[in-house]
């Protein structure tokens, strides 16, 4: 298992000062979403037509992160696929600093997997209104390189509750491979929380594998998120461990990519104790 691990002291990868609260909850709101570097699909011809804006620079891209900014701010935790680090096509801004930014969150973290130089950074990214304890970048296994888990650790020991923002590859064969990967990961732990872009549907083979070798669940199927414009296809997912409870699930209406985010409240043993 190959990664990549950073333990963080006091204040790193804090964006914001912000006064620091004694209190522990007892549930936490996630949600995940690719949003597809900050390029609106609303049609299947878009794809042909937008796919210049892979590669260059958009006014419009600036605009829809700043309403991706506005509605996650009530989260507490936002796991983010597709995103760009800082390249010519954004501007050279780094999309997840600049929504932890916008929506004030105190942490953020970003895991590029395709590092194209100026061109183009592919990442997943990470935002946290709780402090981590502990980040580690696993590379997923594959013939092409440029997939990625970011594991998020709040807490310590037994106790400490593992987030892993995930996005798998598109070709089968591979997903399995992955699969295998993700379930010795999540097994070497009390409390997770899978989330990402999965490339698969609840009922595949791909996620039928994963739940017979772990404890991960999914509490409500049938989520719909991909297209945005007629979501027909649930490849977006968040599983959690048998530890964990679910209050809710649902899918957002924000079209603001060719995916709809997901989103979830998830309560916390006692034991779990996240730190602001």
């Amino acid at each position: 298992m190959t990664n990549l691990s950073y333990r963080l002291p006091e204040g790193v990868y804090a964006t914001l000062n912000r006064t620091r609260s004694t209190e522990w909850p007892d549930s936490i709101r996630v949600v995940s979403y690719n949003i597809q570097g900050g390029i609106e699909t609303s049609r299947y011809h878009h794809y042909f037509t937008r796919g210049w804006k892979h590669v260059l620079p958009d006014n419009q891209r600036r605009a829809n992160i700043e309403r991706i900014g506005e509605w996650i701010e009530p989260y507490d935790l936002v796991g983010l696929q597709e995103v760009d680090g800082g390249s010519f096509r954004t501007g050279f801004m780094n999309q997840v600093e600049h929504l932890a930014y916008k929506a004030d969150f105190p942490y953020w973290y970003i895991q590029t997997n395709r590092n194209m130089g100026r061109l183009a950074q592919q990442s997943n990214g990470l935002l946290a209104r709780y402090r981590p304890f502990e980040v580690i970048e696993h590379r997923l296994p594959g013939l092409i390189p440029g997939r990625g888990a970011l594991q998020i650790r709040f807490g310590m020991r037994d106790e400490a509750l593992n987030v892993i923002q995930v996005h798998m590859a598109l070709g089968r064969r591979t997903r399995l491979r992955q699969m295998d990967f993700l379930a010795e990961l999540a097994n070497t732990h009390r409390h997770v929380i899978v989330m990402g872009d999965l490339n698969c549907r609840s009922d595949s083979t791909e996620l039928k594998r994963l739940s017979a070798r772990t404890d991960l669940a999914e509490p409500i199927h049938g989520l719909h998120t991909f297209p945005s414009w007629r979501p027909n296809r649930n490849i977006d997912h968040i599983l959690v461990s048998a530890t964990l409870e679910v209050r809710r699930a649902r899918v957002l209406d924000h079209p603001l990519s060719d995916h709809l985010p997901i989103a979830m409240e998830v309560s916390l043993p006692t034991p779990v104790r996240l730190a602001a």
